[in-house]
């Protein structure tokens, strides 16, 4: 059927069934982005941790050594 012929209503159809559509992926990847920045923030406040436990374990080996040293040179 040449375009000038199509029927209105099943262009309609067509339309509101890609409508639809769209709005399922829309949805989807709202949720999908949601879960991802929750997941996001919770990366970096694990990653917030390690850094502080990584500094503190740091000063304390650094501490050890300085004693070690200092019994060394007594």
């Amino acid at each position: 059927m040449p375009p000038s012929e199509k029927n209105p209503s099943n262009e309609l159809e067509a339309l509101e069934a890609k409508l639809d559509l769209l709005i399922s992926q829309y949805s989807q990847l709202k949720n999908e982005n949601k879960t991802l920045k929750t997941k996001q923030d919770a990366l970096v406040k694990e990653k917030a941790k390690l850094l502080e436990k990584t500094t503190q374990a740091k000063t304390r080996v650094e501490a050890m050594i300085a004693r070690l040293k200092a019994m060394e040179h007594e």
